[in-house]
């Protein structure tokens, strides 16, 4: 089995990590090309509905669903 022959320093150590820790990302974000709002790229609008210029999610109208009997 391989065993370290000397100790790592923290510096070593450290410098390591904040290399890898670097090389992170957050998400891709864009801009939707309809209505400008700040997305994850590859995704539909969550504000407008569109995707790569074409409507993919259709919005439900405001009285849609709902039981005006009472």
């Amino acid at each position: 089995m391989a065993v370290p022959k000397n100790k790592t320093s923290h510096a070593r150590t450290h410098n390591r990590k904040a290399k890898w820790l670097g090389a992170l990302k957050s998400p891709a974000m864009t801009t939707c090309s309809q209505c400008g709002e700040v997305i994850l790229t590859h995704r539909a609008c969550p504000e407008c509905g569109y995707y790569r210029g074409r409507k993919v999610k259709v919005e439900k109208a405001s009285g849609e669903g709902q039981n005006d009997e009472s």
